[in-house]
């Protein structure tokens, strides 16, 4: 997948950090912070650019994965606080608390385009299975909620798990049953993420496939277009149908 991104170099102190942004913002895509449900509403636009980036996390060890998804289009469902989504690898050390004086400092980016390896993101992914059920696994997804904010903090192969997630919703999510009447279906959730002590109502982020409105002209692949016909007259040219983003 080819990603058109805008990158950024914030310093704090000493340092100068690299953080990149989606070009343009996931307008059909919302993420609610998990309290303890959370909720991610995207349609094949957003999903497969967020399987992309979760790739790009995987390999970018230093690398800040900033999604602002409080840009898009407000949800008509769902319950909690719309948040931002921003993606670290575990070994950079960034804190939560860090992320306001940073993203302050997102003024000026520069044009950006990568490519990601999914054949590469594929095999990670296979490894984090084989060894997930292992005892003593720790592999998992911390994540915190900040400043309006949603971090998810991991290694390569978790990152690659998840990525594979986003992109089985992208990609089946149109072929659901009520997804043609405006219906969100849930199609995955985020794996491994770390539950507080104490127990309690498990921590979960669901994600589900939403096509964006008007509804009517969606369709799902391998459906025909439907046909206009003017009052008194021969059948109109077959519309075509909205390409799904």
């Amino acid at each position: 997948m080819r990603l058109r991104l805008r990158e950024f170099g914030p310093r704090t102190g000493p340092h100068e950090h690299r953080v990149v942004q989606p070009r343009q913002p996931l307008r059909h895509t919302s993420l609610r912070a998990p309290e303890p449900i959370g909720l991610l509403l995207g349609d094949h636009d957003g999903l497969s650019r967020l399987a992309g980036l979760f790739s790009l996390a995987a390999y970018s060890r230093h690398t800040i994965v900033h999604v602002p998804l409080r840009d898009g289009v407000p949800p008509d469902e769902g319950m909690g606080e719309l948040v931002d989504l921003v993606l670290a690898h575990h070994s950079l050390g960034l804190r939560a608390g860090q992320w306001p004086e940073l993203r302050r400092k997102l003024r000026a980016g520069t044009p950006l385009t990568v490519r990601t390896d999914e054949a590469r993101t594929a095999r990670d992914a296979a490894v984090w299975r084989e060894h997930c059920e292992r005892p003593g696994f720790r592999d998992v997804l911390r994540h915190d909620t900040h400043a309006r904010t949603f971090f998810l903090f991991g290694s390569r192969d978790v990152f690659a798990e998840t990525a594979t997630w986003f992109a089985h919703a992208a990609g089946n999510g149109p072929y659901q049953k009520n997804v043609a009447r405006g219906h969100a279906t849930l199609m995955a959730e985020l794996p491994a993420l770390v539950q507080p002590p104490g127990g309690g109502h498990p921590i979960d982020v669901l994600v589900c496939f939403k096509p964006y409105p008007p509804y009517a002209h969606f369709r799902r692949p391998g459906e025909p277009a439907a046909r206009l016909r003017r009052p008194g007259g021969p059948a109109s040219r077959p519309r075509r149908p909205a390409a799904v983003p």
